[in-house]
């Protein structure tokens, strides 16, 4: 796969259109350097206080998922971070031990593709006694807070996507790859699973041309709520 580096904002109706020269990326790569330091801050403090203030209820969403099934407490995956550079998620394993491989089957595997890389709870039979709830309300992603300390995840920024997912932006593939994938963000507040993707692709380069850290913590701030009211979270 080739990796694409940081480019410079294209506006709406160019995004599709020709890409712009590379001394103007280079700028744009230079200006937004100040960002990325305030943001890798707020990352590292926000990570390491929230591992202390949430160890116990992680350390019992642990002890649930050993107890409920067989398998390892944490799921790991493949996923692409900044400029293509793929990393290992951790998440809570909120299925069954062998969901890689059964998802492979070829029939299944078609349905999830066909729907935007994901199963309709009707459709997926794979969760376990617990991993529902776990889903619907995030439970499952905060072993990702060790990810955000490593640099290989943001509090904020994009869903962190499967390598085979980044065909389905076409064009728009720089808008999610010049950024670090995010614990939360605009696709995370939105509806989540409930968002299609070629909205979730406009999110994510609404995402890009308007990062900050006010528009972070703003995110942020709305995350909570998304989280208690678990739209689209499945």
């Amino acid at each position: 796969m080739s990796v694409v580096h940081d480019t410079p904002t294209p506006s709406r109706s160019s995004a599709h259109g020709e890409p712009a020269p590379s001394s103007v990326a280079a700028a744009a790569v230079r200006g937004r350097r100040p960002l990325w330091v305030g943001k890798r801050a707020v990352d590292v403090v926000g990570a390491a206080a929230l591992l202390l203030a949430l160890s116990l209820p992680m350390l019992v969403v642990a002890i649930a998922v050993r107890l409920t099934s067989d398998g390892p407490v944490l799921f790991r995956q493949a996923r692409l971070g900044r400029g293509g550079r793929p990393f290992t998620i951790l998440k809570f394993r909120t299925m069954v031990a062998d969901a890689e491989h059964s998802l492979h089957r070829e029939d299944r595997y078609r349905l999830y593709v066909d729907n935007g890389y994901k199963l309709h709870p009707d459709d997926d039979d794979r969760h376990t006694p617990i991993g529902s709830f776990l889903r619907r309300a995030s439970l499952d992603e905060l072993p990702q807070l060790w990810n955000v300390l490593r640099g290989q995840m943001s509090l904020v920024g994009p869903r962190p996507i499967v390598p085979e997912e980044i065909a389905e932006y076409g064009p728009l593939a720089f808008c999610y790859l010049a950024v670090t994938p995010g614990m939360t963000g605009l696709w995370q507040v939105s509806g989540r699973s409930s968002v299609a993707y070629p909205e979730r692709c406009d999110l994510d380069l609404e995402y890009y041309e308007s990062q900050s850290i006010r528009a972070d913590l703003r995110i942020l701030l709305r995350t909570p709520m998304a989280a208690l009211k678990g739209i689209g979270a499945h």
